[in-house]
């Protein structure tokens, strides 16, 4: 562990994390904000939460999903510095049950085991351009769109 102290220490030392990650938490609390504007009659939004250095995110839904105890979240994944999509269940049970329907679909393909936050992770941006952010939120915004839709659809039909 002293070992990972000094090695802390002395990046945080120079500076550069702690600038990196407000930024970047301050980027996905303006998207929160953005999107609890521009989706407002589709979505309600819940706070963004920081995470531990891992994952940075904020969560939504709406009437379909909280009766089915769902939920989705725009998540940055800081370990592979993109942006994804989740869809969570509320509890063990939820999660259970929504991971066995989903995990045969297209958006679940390349996972062999459930992932250990939600029962579907799409990708919405792998390589985010922070240098421009009006592009990424586009970018970002589209992408949701298309996939909240898509899921949706899905869970309409193949309900549990």
């Amino acid at each position: 562990m002293n070992d990972y102290a000094a090695l802390y220490k002395e990046q945080l030392a120079k500076g550069d994390i702690q600038k990196a990650y407000t930024a970047l938490v301050k980027y996905v609390s303006f998207l929160k904000t953005h999107f609890s504007k521009t989706m407002i009659n589709d979505f309600s939004f819940g706070n963004t939460s920081q995470g531990y250095m891992d994952y940075t995110y904020f969560y939504f839904f709406n009437d379909f999903l909280r009766e089915r105890k769902l939920r989705f979240g725009i998540v940055l994944n800081h370990e592979k510095m993109r942006f994804e999509l989740w869809l969570m269940g509320q509890n063990t049970e939820v999660q259970s049950n929504y991971w066995n329907l989903l995990k045969q679909t297209k958006w679940n393909e390349k996972q062999t085991t459930k992932p250990k936050y939600s029962e579907l992770e799409v990708v919405l941006v792998e390589k985010p351009d922070f240098d421009d952010l009006d592009l990424l939120t586009q970018q970002i915004e589209e992408k949701v769109a298309y996939y909240t839709e898509e899921i949706m659809s899905y869970l309409k039909i193949h309900s549990i």
